[in-house]
Order: structure tokens, then sequence, then C-alpha cells
């Protein structure tokens, strides 16, 4: 069975979207066979992927490709419906054989409620008691039916129902960050919430009724596999001093607030992290500034901003041979990142 890795913070605006795609696409050019799973009802993964620009691109995917995203995949368990919950159809990425999208639905939200009714209400009523692990049961399906190695999922930034479920029988959860004053108050939340959850899967993970439900609650195991801090402004190759701060001060919040909050929950093992990984669990997995104008050329021609090539931009001479260096470090960062994580997960 494969790994599956969340990107969640319930900060918007840090990326988790664009870091979910060109992670998974490096990834997937180590050999990995990767999936791209859009939890996110805003559907910005799965427009990024596919091209879409707007809501009319997906109706017309969803009329075209049914059972072909997440909600239709989840339907059996969340409608009731007299058919069990399977693999989900996904799509193939980029041309590279071993990258899949599992396309998000804008009508995800829709079961958002009652999930929450059936996770506060721990299986008491039986007609809610396969939802709780039904989400993890449709991925561990999809993995099978791909012979996926990891799953990366893209999260809404919100702290309902449908991303506790998600991060907690998750195997693993990446927090994106951004170098400034929100993100930092986020630690402090999320060293609140993070806990909370993994607590009530404990003790969700203890009810005899979701043990026993067609979609049984899985064992919860997620670890914090460290943060990504991207969007700063750098200045001669590193991050300007003003951002820098903020970078340092995203560090200490890390050390001193949530990673001590996430090993009294049993979510992070600080030794055997940095033994893996090679790196404090405090220290960033990946510090990448701003794409810039290459997030465009990025999203128009749904490639990763280390793989655009001149004929995508309508740059040349020495403005192009300076984006070509800026890609070089996009992809120096990410291969780092990809590898760290993998000695992380294995």
């Amino acid at each position: 069975m494969g790994t599956i890795i969340c990107l969640f913070n319930h900060k918007g605006g840090v990326s988790k979207t664009t870091t979910a795609f060109n992670l998974g696409w490096m990834l997937a050019l180590k050999g990995k066979r990767v999936l791209l799973a859009d939890f996110d009802p805003q559907c910005n993964l799965t427009g990024m992927v596919l091209g879409f620009k707007g809501v009319d691109d997906l109706d017309g995917f969803y009329c075209v490709n049914p059972a072909n995203n997440v909600k239709d995949a989840l339907a059996p368990a969340f409608e009731s419906q007299p058919r069990q919950v399977i693999g989900a159809e996904c799509v193939e990425v980029g041309g590279l054989d071993n990258l899949f999208l599992l396309p998000g639905h804008i009508g995800l939200s829709e079961y958002e409620t009652t999930l929450g009714i059936a996770q506060e209400l721990s299986g008491s009523l039986l007609p809610l008691r396969n939802l709780p692990g039904s989400l993890r049961f449709m991925l561990d399906a999809t993995m099978v039916k791909y012979n996926i190695d990891i799953v990366l999922v893209d999260m809404s930034p919100s702290l309902g129902a449908l991303n506790q479920n998600l991060l907690t029988t998750s195997d693993f959860f990446i927090v994106p960050l951004h170098p400034d004053y929100f993100s930092a108050m986020a630690l402090s939340s999320l060293a609140r919430a993070l806990p909370r959850w993994q607590a009530w899967a404990n003790t969700a993970y203890g009810i005899d009724v979701l043990l026993r439900a067609d979609y049984p609650f899985p064992k919860p195991k997620a670890k914090f596999a460290g943060a990504v801090i991207q969007k700063y402004r750098p200045r001669n190759g590193r991050a300007s001093a003003a951002f820098q701060k903020w970078i340092n001060q995203l560090s200490s919040g890390l050390k001193d607030t949530l990673i001590p909050a996430l090993e009294q929950a049993g979510m992070i093992n600080q030794r055997d992290f940095a033994t893996r990984s090679g790196i404090e669990p405090w220290q960033p997995l990946m510090e990448v500034a701003d794409f810039n104008s290459l997030i465009a050329f990025s999203q128009e021609h749904q490639v990763p901003v280390f793989a655009l090539e001149q004929k995508h931009s309508d740059q040349e001479g020495a403005v192009w041979e300076r984006t070509e260096q800026s890609m070089h470090l996009f992809k120096k960062a990410f291969s780092e990142c990809a590898d760290r994580l993998l000695k992380l997960i294995a």
C-alpha cells in the first residue's frame, strides 16, 4: 500500500496547490508513482493540472467524465447508494506515465456537514457509521487500482470536518507556510487544533461500530513530515532581510510551539525525523522564493516551474537566461525537498 501525505494549513495563500503540483511532478521524475488528490472544493489543483479557466470548464469535465472526481467516488457512502466505494478513475498528468490526478469537485463541501455530524456522534447513528472511514478507504482502493506509491492531498484552508478526517487518517502531513505575520499566528492555532484532532481520531478508532463499518476507521498514525516556506522575495540569491526575519520567526514557532505540541500528541518523533531527513524538524524541508511570472507560464502550459521551456514564455536573450537560472534554483530546491521527504516516509 502507498503512502498518503496531506498538505495542510488553515491559513490560505501559502502555496499548498503549487507545492503539491511541483513536488508531485518531481517525485514522479524520481520514479515514484504519484497521485495528486484534489480535496479542496475550490478545485485549484484540478484547474492547474487540466488547464481549466473556470466553473464552466469543470461542469463540462464532470459531464464527460462521470465518477471521475472525489465527490462521485465518495457518493456511495455519503448518499447511501446501493454500491460499494471503489477506486476512483484518475487522469494521467503531463504525459508522464506515473503521475495521476484525482480531480476535485466544487460540490465536495456538500458532504462536510454530514461528515461533521458523523464524527461528532462517533458512529452512534448507524446510518452514519460508514462515513468516517470512507475517505481513506477510497484513497486506498485508488492506490491499489493505479499501483500508487505516494498520494499528495491538496486541502482547503479550513479547520472543518473534512480536513480533520483527511489529516488524521493520512500517513504524513506537510505544513506549507508563507513568511508573514499570519503564518506565524497559524502555528499557534495548529498547535492547539492538530492534537485535538488526533485525540478525536484515537477515540474514534476505539469505537466498535466504526471498526465494524463497511469502511472501517483506520488506526491513526499521521506524522509531521516538515514545513515548506515559499513566496519570499530574494536578494542576492537569498531571502531579503525583511523576509528572513519572518522565516526565522517561523522556525522559532515550529521549534517552540508546534513541534512540542505534536510530539506530545504522538504526531512526531523528533530524533527519528532528524536521523531520517538530515535536518531538525523545525528547519524547513524547502525554502523557495516567489515564482513571480513563472507561475503564470506554469499554469498556462500545465507544467511545473522547473520544467518550463523557452517556447512556453515570451522571453528571450538575457531575460530568458535569468529565468533559466531561477528555474535551476527551483528544480534544485524541489529535488532536495523530494529526497528529504522520501527519506522521512521510508
